[in-house]
């Protein structure tokens, strides 16, 4: 494969991922702390999988704009 086709299937994947955890993240702080798949998770502690989703987001769109 090519370093760019690699480059772009990279962040593709990376964009993908973190737009599924950002979402995760928004019904995780929309769900007042009640069971959401198997765990209950608290406004606060929705930060940070979406901080984390962010920074896979940013690059992934970084490597797809940079190839």
């Amino acid at each position: 494969m090519d370093k760019n086709n690699f480059r772009r299937f990279f962040g593709a994947t990376l964009t993908v991922l973190g737009i599924i955890v950002v979402l995760f993240a928004c019904v995780a702080f929309l769900s007042d702390a009640k069971p959401l798949m198997g765990m209950s998770i608290t406004k606060w502690e929705s930060l940070a999988p979406f901080i984390v989703g962010l920074v896979f987001l940013g690059s992934g769109v970084s490597l797809i704009n940079n190839s």
